[in-house]
């Protein structure tokens, strides 16, 4: 099922860059979510693993069952909305996993595509931007208690860890629930929950990837020129997203998914999203996204008033 990717001249300078005895590993299948049997897999091409478990009161009552299996004790990797190139932090070293589907992807493209998570392994986030949360990990059999700081000098794998209890905050504020019955007052579920806060975590991280990228232009240039080009191709609808959220063109966590993946691009935003392109989102992190999430639907729901 997997296969070690050869990489060109180019990737293998950005590896070396970036993330140095990282494998970039073929997967011959489409996958959401890695199963246990086929992630135990990947042991073979790395020193070890890190399964990861989450605590289920990070969780809301609402959240998707998708995402309670997660963050359980059975080792999965892979979240829907990772894309056809994934990035994991439970192999030591990580690893990046190429989907089957890529081969319908330009070559140009997904190069970018495997560079972009190279880079994600090197970044350190500001300190203080990753907050010291409980977490449980299992290595060689054993269930050990250990804390996020463990991992905080590198990116989380996915918005679950950069959220952790946070994300019943964020679930709150995305759908102001009815206290009485829990039920959501703003049209929007859980699934819109869990698209925003996978879109908010990509935010995040492209605050620190787009820098390595805009140095390309002189060492590496294609794979700059592919992250033009892929940004140029979102630039057309972006003034137009909060008009078409007010319109009910397009869904606001539809609309917050596009506007954050332009991020690691350096377009300009509009607004509401403007305010996620910032050093304090950068430095902050998790708090300051629930704090923006809050502010952003609550002016909606006035508005609609």
């Amino acid at each position: 099922m997997f296969s070690t990717r050869p990489l060109d001249e180019t990737l293998e300078s950005v590896r070396e860059a970036n993330a140095p005895n990282a494998p970039v590993i073929d997967v011959d299948a489409d996958f959401e979510t890695l199963p246990p049997a086929a992630a135990e897999d990947l042991g073979l091409f790395v020193d070890g693993l890190s399964p990861a478990s989450f605590p289920v009161e990070w969780l809301p009552d609402s959240a998707p069952d998708l995402l309670r299996k997660y963050a359980g004790s059975t080792f999965t990797i892979g979240l829907p909305g990772n894309g056809t190139v994934v990035r994991t932090a439970q192999t030591d070293p990580q690893s990046v996993l190429v989907k089957r589907r890529a081969e319908g992807t330009p070559d140009e493209f997904l190069a970018f595509l495997i560079a972009d998570r190279l880079v994600q392994i090197g970044v350190e986030p500001a300190p203080g931007s990753l907050l010291e949360r409980p977490r449980e990990s299992s290595t060689g059999g054993h269930r050990e208690s250990s804390t996020e700081s463990s991992s905080a000098a590198r990116l989380p794998e996915s918005f679950l860890p950069f959220f952790g209890d946070r994300y019943r905050d964020l679930d709150a504020a995305v759908r102001r629930p009815d206290p009485d019955t829990g039920a959501s007052t703003t049209g929007m579920g859980p699934s819109d929950v869990f698209q925003i806060a996978n879109a908010l975590f990509d935010a995040w991280v492209g605050l620190y990837t787009r820098e390595e990228f805009a140095a390309w232009e002189g060492t590496h240039p294609q794979l700059y020129d592919a992250w033009v080009d892929a940004g140029e191709r979102l630039e057309g609808r972006l003034d137009e997203l909060a008009g078409e959220v007010a319109r009910g063109e397009t869904s606001f966590a539809a609309a917050t998914e596009y506007a954050c993946s332009a991020v690691r691009h350096g377009l300009d935003l509009p607004a509401p999203f403007a305010a996620l392109d910032t050093a304090a989102y950068r430095d902050r992190g998790a708090a300051y996204a629930v704090t923006w999430a809050e502010k952003t639907v609550a002016a909606m729901v006035d508005a609609s008033e």
